[in-house]
């Protein structure tokens, strides 16, 4: 019998039995398409936590921790292991720096660096360059949307109040400095956290670049950063108006950057063998991966149940094919049809029933996944009236590939072993009673 011949069989009994056919292959769409959305429920949290530790964190930089700081000498050893791309020393200085433009001031964080080191790191800026003499500096992205004079305050502080009182929240953006910063000269003086909070003479600075805009929206980055060769001016200028310490004032964070992400995981198991207390997000990455991983597999174990109540409705169609057609069989075999002929007939019945259900779901499961990223936000914001769900860009459902080989492997593999028991019948049937069945 030609493979033609096979498929006219198949689909003459389709055709005879449209509506049959069609509720048992939408049982068998109903049941892949909430394997496939429940399943990608997990991909997409997955992916959202995902992107919300790497957008903020940089993904090849590896921490040193603990009290003890890393000498000259650690440093350069570092520097010299395979696939070290540089060692960073960012000085944090516990004061704040007060600057100063015209009429305008704004408090602000104040970090220093290795200035080639930083610029390695942290690329292109928004706007201008990095430093290349001593009184250059660089500023955070908002630094200019900060710098306000006593009028702007006020403006601010109204306009807070009164959305405050509407629910809402008014981040000050329409106010601050609106000129570019670049080349602008501004008087910059330090206050200590630590004990008396006397303010020291002012030092004049010159802004030569602007970073980029932080990943998140609320984040306002007004930090100034200058090389660390300005450390010494800073602490002379410290110790004129208090007696601390240098050491209580500057505090040393080291930060190892690999050359590429593939390469942090050999570089981290080096450096603990090299007795660094070091850390990584990939860490994080590998034990939340982990935790995914295990969450999807009870999803895609929840979602099969839902196929498997399916096949039963596969198993009743099939069923009643075999008995509607026992005198197709007889004069099937009368001819010379084998078992093994027979049964493949009624097994690509039932596998084409799973096949056709399956492409039907996976493209009911893109739309509602479609539907769901863009609709949930939605939803969650007029439920709760924060502005934050529909803005952040959160995945509530991603469907990867992988998901929709897995599921159409069960969902048609469930169609063919719901098939099997039905088509072993149906190779048992006597010849000469089902040729005497009435028509």
């Amino acid at each position: 019998m030609l493979f033609k011949d096979q498929l006219d069989f198949v689909t003459q009994h389709i055709k005879k039995n449209k509506l049959r056919v069609f509720m048992t292959i939408l049982a068998a769409t109903m049941g892949c398409a909430f394997l496939i959305v429940l399943a990608s429920v997990g991909f997409g949290l997955q992916e959202s936590l995902r992107n919300e530790i790497l957008s903020n964190e940089t993904v090849t930089k590896i921490q040193v921790y603990g009290d003890k700081q890393l000498t000259d000498e650690q440093v350069q050893e570092i520097k010299k292991l395979d696939h070290v791309e540089t060692v960073l020393e960012t000085i944090s200085i516990n004061a704040s720096a007060h600057s100063f433009l015209g009429d305008r001031d704004t408090t602000s964080n104040l970090t220093l660096s290795d200035i080639q080191d930083f610029e390695q790191v942290n690329g292109k800026l928004a706007e201008g360059n990095y430093p290349s003499k001593p009184n250059e500096i660089v500023v955070g992205y908002h630094f200019a949307q900060t710098l306000l004079n006593e009028a702007e305050r006020t403006i601010i502080a109204e306009k807070s109040k009164k959305a405050e009182a509407d629910g809402t929240y008014y981040d000050g953006s329409e106010e601050g400095y609106k000129e570019s910063m670049i080349g602008k000269n501004i008087d910059l003086s330090l206050v200590s956290n630590i004990g008396a909070n006397d303010e020291t003479e002012k030092m004049s600075y010159t802004i030569v670049g602007v970073m980029e805009k932080p990943s998140y929206d609320w984040m306002v980055d007004n930090a100034i950063h200058m090389d660390k060769a300005q450390k010494s001016v800073l602490a002379e200028s410290l110790s004129k108006v208090s007696e601390i310490k240098e050491e209580e004032v500057f505090f040393s964070e080291f930060n190892i950057f690999a050359d590429t992400l593939e390469n942090v995981k050999p570089l981290l198991e080096k450096l603990k063998d090299n007795g660094y207390s070091v850390y990584s997000v990939t860490e994080q990455l590998d034990q939340m991966n982990v935790f995914f991983l295990v969450l999807k597999i009870g999803l895609i174990f929840v979602g099969t149940i839902a196929v498997l109540i399916a096949s039963i409705g596969i198993f009743n169609t099939m069923t009643m094919a075999v008995t509607e057609r026992t005198r197709e069989i007889g004069v099937l075999k009368a001819i010379g049809a084998s078992p093994k002929l027979i049964q493949r007939l009624f097994l690509m019945e039932s596998t084409f029933i799973g096949i056709f259900g399956t492409l039907i779901a996976v493209v009911i499961s893109y739309a509602v996944s479609f539907a769901a990223n863009i609709a949930l936000p939605l939803i969650l914001k007029a439920a709760t009236g924060e502005d934050a769900f529909a803005t952040n860009d959160i995945t509530f459902s991603l469907i990867p590939w992988q998901l929709v080989i897995i599921a159409s492997a069960i969902s048609v593999g469930v169609a063919m072993i719901s098939g099997y028991r039905p088509a072993r019948k149906a190779t048992k049937i006597d010849v000469i009673q089902a040729l005497r069945q009435e028509l």
